[in-house]
């Protein structure tokens, strides 16, 4: 039996680990659990898998909690900042899912990885904005850390064909998402709904968004450079719209590998939740027959700025990579808010990138405090919009 700690319980991730840990209830077992604001599937969650400690993300929910659960519960239930470290290093856990959306992953993620868990790492934002100090820490705790993310879940499988000194170069697959092949005044008077309508992934609000900007191959680009040790040259984005080749590697004999598979966020979380085994899903099939062409394109650097923005940010170092981040997370929530357009998502990270790049990336407290900082200026910068 693995004991489980699972950060983000509630979002799009949380709840497909949850699913493949329903499915092998012999194999797992969920010992504490953390969400944000959603405490009404939490408290379900809670009475399905009994977890010995739950966290919400502040005091008035963990209230609002206690009103839904069992007396039993009540005194297990902590919050905030706190709460998720708590959960992230609960004694009894084997493994940690960081799954937790932006930046607020970083801390409790760190607290795991301290506390010697094995961590399955959905949150690609804690490599983003550390990755120098996470992977440190990584080696010297002799930790396992495993992708979560379709796509370096993909390259993880790919690279073990392999060995890594042979390796040329990775090559990550993005969707395109919703807006592909439009031009960048098209994309001028696209709606949230447009956005949020992901062609291929069942995703929460703010990847979605990510993922129509390109964002979020952005920041999947930073993470593969930490996770699998390569220079951001080595480094490649096609765009493939199908999204059933989830990445590749190519090594230094002209030999290209890829991962395959239906678009289900389950492959992945089940691959780290059992490796090196692998986990008998009640899945479809994928079926080459059926998919027809697979498509690989350039990607429009031109209409979707914010990938270049993220190869710039990897390639200065420093905090500009958690800077491109906590830019990011303001702008797509004034998005949301309908504050800023849809091409001002990226103007409003390249702008705060020019303001805010002081600090090391090997000092924690320098990418806290310029993740502040770059969050201030952003917010700044869309309040002047108006």
């Amino acid at each position: 039996m693995r004991c489980i700690s699972l950060l983000g319980a509630t979002g799009s991730i949380g709840v497909n680990v949850l699913d493949v840990i329903r499915q092998f209830p012999d194999l797992y077992k969920v010992v504490a659990m953390a969400a944000g604001t959603n405490v009404a599937r939490l408290a379900e969650q809670v009475k399905e898998f009994k977890p010995e400690l739950i966290s919400v993300g502040d005091a008035q929910l963990a209230r609002g909690l206690r009103l839904l659960l069992p007396s039993a519960y009540h005194d297990r239930i902590v919050h905030g900042t706190e709460g998720n470290i708590q959960v992230a290093a609960f004694p009894s856990a084997d493994l940690t899912v960081s799954a937790i959306v932006g930046a607020a992953g970083l801390l409790p993620t760190l607290a795991a990885i301290e506390a010697g868990k094995d961590i399955g790492l959905a949150n690609k934002e804690t490599l983003v904005m550390a990755g120098r100090i996470v992977m440190t820490a990584v080696a010297q705790k002799g930790i396992r850390l495993l992708p979560v993310d379709s796509e370096h879940s993909a390259i993880f499988q790919a690279l073990e064909a392999g060995r890594r000194k042979d390796l040329r170069k990775i090559i990550l697959t993005a969707s395109g998402g919703p807006f592909r092949g439009m031009r960048l005044d098209q994309l001028q008077h696209v709606s949230r709904e447009q956005a949020l309508n992901h062609p291929n992934w069942s995703m929460g609000r703010k990847i979605s968004i990510d993922s129509a900007t390109l964002m979020n191959k952005g920041l999947e680009v930073i993470e593969a450079r930490w996770l699998f040790e390569v220079a951001g040259d080595a480094i490649e984005v096609v765009v493939h719209p199908q999204s059933i080749v989830h990445s590749l590697v190519e090594y230094n004999d002209g030999s290209v590998l890829a991962q395959l598979g239906i678009p289900d966020m389950r492959i992945p979380i089940s691959y780290a939740l059992s490796y090196p085994a692998r986990l008998p899903l009640a899945l479809q099939p994928l079926n080459l027959a059926r998919c027809g062409n697979l498509e690989f394109l350039e990607p429009d650097y031109d209409s979707f700025p914010a990938l270049k923005l993220a190869f710039s940010a990897l390639e200065s170092g420093g905090v500009l990579p958690a800077v491109l981040n906590s830019a990011n997370e303001v702008a797509v929530s004034a998005f949301l808010d309908g504050k800023i357009t849809f091409p001002q998502i990226a103007e409003t990270v390249a702008r705060t990138m020019d303001i805010v790049h002081q600090g090391s990336e090997n000092i924690l407290e320098d990418i806290l405090g310029a993740d502040g900082a770059a969050r201030r200026e952003a917010h700044c910068l869309i309040e002047n919009i108006h």
